[in-house]
């Protein structure tokens, strides 16, 4: 199974420019070293080539949709042009809709606020919270975590054929973890969905920086993704899909831009008649350096080639986990086995260690920045380290001291921009410090295992 729609090829590029490449960062032990940004799950950093083209545009800038000035045409054209240009990147369907939003979990948060009553909302606990947690003001079946993907799909079957056979559902399921990496089943759940009568949501956030996304293809109804984890960190996002639910449902914000015309009544109330296009749920002046950078991201992974991107992505998963299947103390999480296909984000523990303490050190002693925590995903990375952290403090960083175990993980993620270099940096850094030892003593401060300057 496989959520890609076609073979891709296997010629592996070089590492695209990205910001932040040459970025010194200072070490608690003396000296400098260019900073690995091993965070890409979390926030990727942003392509040069998105950068030049949003610095060409800035002086260009100018209000969307409400003026008759030279710069506010061009700004209009240009966010509607991007709108085609994402619209393409996604495979989008000549009658699908498209809405610019703020990030992934405002996308869904959009998507929950437009079903239809009565709608059911079908959701695996494996996953992020942004397609978690919107569906509470609904029906929802949480379904257990599958442990292949073909345990996923017969999960999703037997709880829709249990489900009343009249009324709207929706299935929400992620293309690839942002915890273990994993890719998901996507066709075979959206077969599986519309056997039933149900819709599918995918949650690209994680997919559609690694892996090309085709709605079409993959015939899902929907899906969301984040500018800020496609390279594009200027605070815009995407949903796009089936236009009827859009259409039908109150704006999402009420506001200038989603109305098309307001008049007061003879009573004192007033009328409002809303767009029926996208404008509907984008109230408000648009992002357009956001969505613009967007769509630069979009022209840059195409033209790049999708297939030389995902080959060179998959030579450095395959050089990370044989580098820490190396290291005896290191266990690597997984909820599909070890040789399931995954992007670029791997999860892992390591024996003896509190994660926050392990995490700390790769960036005070060696200039590496990942994450650690339970990465906004609590039941799933609970269900993979089998139990529940003591105490959460922000975005599930359990407090603990350095030295002490912690149910609570370590995520090393990379992309299109990321060196060999700072792979092989990395699991440097995690041998050293299995085997010798921070160099460093650390302290807890605000839940947070910081380096102690005292």
């Amino acid at each position: 199974m496989s959520v890609l729609n076609s073979a891709v090829e296997q010629t592996i590029c070089a590492p695209l420019p990205v910001l932040g490449r040459d970025v010194l960062v200072p070490l608690v032990t003396g000296g400098e070293v260019t900073y690995a940004a091993l965070d890409y799950a979390a926030s990727a950093p942003a392509l040069q080539r998105v950068w030049d083209d949003v610095a060409g545009y800035a002086p260009y800038y100018g209000s969307v949709h409400r003026g008759a000035g030279y710069l506010s045409q061009l700004s209009t054209d240009l966010f509607e042009q991007s709108r085609t240009t994402v619209a393409e990147f996604l495979g989008c369907r000549p009658d699908d809709q498209l809405v610019f939003t703020r990030s992934t979990t405002d996308s869904l948060n959009l998507l929950a606020a437009v079903l239809p009553p009565g709608t059911r909302v079908f959701v695996f606990e494996t996953e992020h919270h942004a397609s978690l947690l919107p569906w509470r003001d609904g029906e929802v079946t949480y379904l257990n975590a599958p442990r292949t993907p073909r345990e996923a799909v017969d999960t999703l079957e037997r709880a829709l054929a249990d489900r009343a056979p009249y009324g709207p559902a929706l299935v929400c399921v992620t293309g690839a973890s942002n915890v273990t990496g994993e890719l998901w089943p996507v066709r075979e759940l959206a077969a599986a969905a519309h056997a039933h009568g149900a819709r599918i949501v995918l949650d690209a956030a994680q997919l559609a920086p690694h892996h090309p996304v085709d709605i079409a293809g993959l015939d899902v109804d929907y899906v969301a993704f984040s500018g800020h984890k496609l390279y594009a960190p200027f605070g815009a996002g995407v949903l796009a899909g089936r236009a009827d639910w859009l259409q039908a449902a109150e704006p999402y914000l009420a506001g200038g831009g989603a109305s098309r015309r307001v008049a007061r009544r003879a009573d004192g109330a007033v009328d409002v008649e809303w767009h029926s296009t996208a404008a509907r749920h984008e109230a408000g002046s648009p992002n357009v350096i956001g969505v613009y950078a967007i769509a630069s991201a979009c022209r840059a992974l195409t033209e790049a080639g999708f297939g030389a991107l995902v080959a060179r992505e998959q030579a450095l998963v395959s050089r990370v986990l044989s580098g820490l299947a190396e290291i005896p103390q290191v266990k690597v999480l997984s909820l599909f086995g070890e040789q399931a296909p995954r992007v670029g984000v791997i999860s892992f523990v390591v024996e003896g260690w509190n994660s926050s303490h392990f995490a700390a050190a790769l960036s005070a002693e060696y200039g590496i920045g990942v994450r650690d925590g339970l990465f906004c995903a609590h039941p799933l990375v609970r269900t993979l380290l089998g139990g529940e952290p003591d105490a959460v403090g922000e975005c599930g960083a359990p407090e603990a001291e350095p030295g002490e175990r912690s149910l609570n993980a370590i995520r090393v993620s990379f992309g299109a921009g990321t060196p060999d270099e700072h792979v092989e940096r990395f699991l440097g850094a995690v041998a050293e410090l299995v085997r010798d030892g921070a160099k460093w003593n650390y302290r807890t401060e605000d839940g947070r295992c910081v380096p102690d300057r005292g």
